[in-house]
């Protein structure tokens, strides 16, 4: 199955819905920095965000140290940003509220 980039466009409809994502690679990525108290809770947000990307089969790249949690959303098959990132990230958001 062929996975479809976004349009500048619909990229840019899309991405004034995520809070706190910024685009990155030329458009072709987004990325958001999450900050928790300590680093079992920043590993405790990595291992949810893990089971949410084996589930959907669409992982992240991804920095940690400490309490900073770095994610970036990006899909290989449509070299750039699909509908998939924008998804993956508002679960991703949805793990906070």
């Amino acid at each position: 199955m062929t996975v479809e980039q976004l349009t500048a466009e619909e990229r840019d409809s899309w991405l004034s819905g995520l809070k706190g994502w910024a685009l990155t690679r030329e458009g072709k990525a987004i990325q958001r920095t999450f900050e928790f108290g300590d680093f079992s809770e920043a590993f405790s947000f990595m291992t949810r965000v893990a089971m949410i990307a084996e589930a959907r089969d669409h992982h992240p790249e991804w920095f940690n140290v400490y309490n900073r949690v770095e994610i970036t959303l990006t899909t290989h098959d449509a070299d750039g940003l699909s509908r998939r990132d924008v998804k993956m990230a508002r679960k991703i958001d949805a793990l906070l509220a």
